[in-house]
């Protein structure tokens, strides 16, 4: 509908000489024409309003929705190949004489098992199957009726008696250490196994504190 226009009305006056004069007179618009218009801009704010209202709404659900969490985990550090490994080297009376790689920790028996066991002619007694060993020795097992060996070819030259392959000749010359109590500690080092610190030393009957410290740096293990 087109826009109504402003309606005016004429009115005649007349004066002395007789002629009329024109006036025109404007008269208001009716109130449903501004109304109109005010409803239409009212129309247009609420479509606004309702606009920011829902782009704000998905903001708020972007900015508080939840994020998934990427763990990552840490991987361990590289170790060396060689870390934690004896090599030793079987000779003598068994199945296969040669070169081993043992594990850290391992004893005279795992040797003797990695080479293949003794020989029908080993001398088994006169070794300590649960001495630990070390990198780098070198363990010979005599046959019957053949001298063992003194030392390992790996135990340094120290002077040091080693605990865990020490006899009772090599125990004895150890200051206050006679026969009974070099017994002792064999028997002590068969039945556990061997020595893992020169502390064990207390564990063994007739040695206290005061002895220990007299064989501390004479000993090792």
């Amino acid at each position: 509908m087109p826009p109504e226009s402003p309606v005016g009305r004429v009115t005649r006056s007349g004066d002395a000489s007789g002629a009329y004069r024109g006036r025109v007179t404007e008269v208001p618009q009716p109130e449903g024409a501004a109304r109109r218009r005010l409803g239409v801009g009212a129309l247009i704010v609420i479509v606004l309003a309702a606009l920011a209202i829902t782009v704000g709404i998905g903001i708020v659900r972007g900015a508080t929705a939840p994020v998934e969490e990427v763990v990552i985990d840490e991987l361990p550090a590289p170790t060396s190949s060689a870390a934690g490994e004896l090599y030793v080297h079987v000779a003598g009376a068994v199945a296969k004489p040669g070169l081993y790689v043992l594990p850290a920790g391992a004893r005279l028996v795992d040797a003797i098992a990695a080479a293949g066991g003794f020989a029908d002619d080993a001398d088994d007694a006169a070794l300590n199957l649960a001495r630990p060993l070390d990198d780098g020795e070198q363990l010979r097992v005599p046959r019957i009726g053949e001298a063992p060996p003194e030392k390992s070819a790996a135990e340094p030259s120290d002077g040091k008696v080693n605990l865990n392959t020490a006899d009772a000749a090599q125990l004895d010359t150890l200051p206050r250490i006679g026969p009974a109590l070099a017994e002792r500690i064999i028997a002590w080092r068969e039945e556990n196994g061997g020595f893992t610190s020169i502390e064990d030393l207390l564990a063994v009957p007739g040695i206290g504190d005061k002895m220990l410290e007299s064989l501390r740096d004479l000993v090792r293990v």
